[in-house]
């Protein structure tokens, strides 16, 4: 009987099968010897193959190959990863400029993996209605920075309906990832574009203008028209899997762009004469913010933060 895990609670999985029931799976032991070194071998949005045995137990048997997927560094395992959801069309960033801040380091690690994974990601810049005339300002520079990187940009705010409907439209057909930082109100996003679904929220920390997390397992949602959300927890971090060195500068694409023209086909874009990208950030041509990032992520893979996931 095959099926798709539309949730994942940790220690089981519900799926609905292709005649449209909903059945709650554990997997079988053998996926924990295929060598999958992550916190969840199986993730919301897999094709599986499940089977009921004598005593009406549900069994993830088999799992289909995947089109794509976004993983990152288990919070508390390093040497483990953690499947966001698979098998996306899409994945919309939910962020905010304040009230939490959400860096652009947080950003651009999350568009890099997303490169790395050939997931096509949309930022929404939540919380419009909150915002002053400073940060109002900052948000337009944002949006012209990712804008002309390839990146759609939109404007929200999930609490008065600013551009909900714009964002209900990109939704139609696709399967979509929802994930972001706990506090930048994709919760009540995601409620706003599904009545009836009445996802957990929470307000945010005031003494830390931080959020609290309220969703504590993925989980998919039928979305009118076709398609579906998935809805994860929110993150603090993004720790990138199976990205070389060398490898890290073709998932920023204004950098692998402007590399062609290096002198040197092995440059890493610090200190070799002759480095177009250095000569690009210094002309203001690649975004300083996007650069730094970049950097970053050379300095985490050289201290080995980055290890690889099988």
């Amino acid at each position: 009987m095959k099926g798709l895990v539309i949730k994942n609670t940790g220690s089981w999985y519900q799926v609905k099968t292709d005649d449209g029931r909903f059945i709650d799976c554990k997997i079988k032991g053998s996926f924990r010897l295929k060598g999958i070194k992550s916190t969840n071998p199986i993730a919301v949005g897999d094709r599986v193959t499940i089977a009921i045995n004598a005593e009406g137990t549900a069994l993830i048997t088999d799992i289909e190959d995947r089109k794509n997927y976004i993983v990152r560094r288990s919070s508390n395992l390093s040497k483990q990863s953690h499947i966001l959801g698979a098998n996306l069309d899409q994945c919309l960033l939910v962020v905010t400029v304040n009230y939490p801040e959400t860096s652009t380091t947080f950003i651009d690690r999350f568009l890099a993996s997303a490169e790395a994974y050939r997931v096509p990601v949309k930022i929404i810049f939540n919380k419009v209605d909150a915002y002053n005339e400073d940060d109002l300002h900052y948000l337009d520079c944002l949006i012209d920075l990712y804008t002309y990187i390839g990146y759609p940009c939109f404007k929200v705010s999930a609490k008065d309906g600013t551009g909900v409907e714009t964002i209900r439209e990109e939704l139609k057909g696709r399967i979509t990832l929802f994930s972001g930082h706990s506090g930048v109100g994709k919760s009540t996003l995601i409620n706003a574009l599904l009545p009836g679904v009445n996802v957990k929220t929470a307000e945010i920390s005031s003494y830390h203008k931080k959020g609290m997390h309220t969703t504590t397992f993925s989980e998919m949602f039928p979305v009118e028209g076709g398609g579906y959300i998935i809805d994860t927890p929110g993150i603090k971090g993004f720790g990138t899997f199976d990205m070389e060195i060398e490898e890290i500068g073709h998932y920023f694409p204004e950098i692998f762009k402007t590399s062609s023209e290096c002198k040197y086909n092995n440059c890493t874009h610090r200190h070799e004469p002759g480095c177009a990208v250095l000569e690009a950030v210094n002309d203001h041509r690649i975004s300083e913010s996007r650069y730094t990032s970049y950097l970053s992520m050379l300095e985490d893979k050289e201290e080995g933060k980055y290890r690889a996931a099988h």
